[in-house]
């Protein structure tokens, strides 16, 4: 049972980490090539649709790891995924101090209501989710190791 609820638990991470891994390096240089405003209409229109989906997998993603450290505490690399544990906490607080603040003001952004600084704003929340996918990759990367 405790195989299964780590390779349930790679799968959801993993898929959740090429999620994010897509919006930085795919997502973000297409709405950024975009002529005029389709780009940041593009980005409001994200910022509803994942920020509606993404705050439930990042906490179930939290509860899977949770849920394996304390099944496998007496299996070797309970220390990895207690560590991944913490990265993923850490890109929660990331998300809810530096991302969301940022998402939630650029979901309702039109063309005619946006701020002048719209663009430094979104480079800024660019930025900010760059640290946070290769935080998440780390928390990934150190599941897979407890495996072996």
């Amino acid at each position: 049972m405790l195989n299964a609820l780590e390779v349930f638990t790679i799968v959801v991470v993993g898929v959740m980490v090429g999620v994010e891994f897509s919006v930085a390096f795919v997502i973000n240089r297409i709405l950024n090539a975009l002529p005029e405003d389709s780009g940041q209409l593009g980005r409001s229109h994200g910022g509803r649709m994942l920020g509606a989906v993404m705050p439930v997998w990042y906490i179930a993603s939290l509860a899977l790891v949770a849920v394996w450290a304390v099944a496998g505490w007496h299996r070797p690399g309970a220390g990895l995924v207690v560590t991944a544990g913490a990265l993923l906490i850490l890109s929660v607080v990331m998300s809810l101090l530096l991302l969301v603040p940022i998402n939630n003001r650029g979901k309702s952004w039109t063309s005619e209501n946006r701020p002048a600084d719209w663009k430094e704003q979104m480079n800024r929340w660019e930025r900010y989710h760059y640290v946070r996918v290769a935080v998440i990759i780390g928390a990934f990367a150190l599941l897979a190791a407890a495996l072996t």
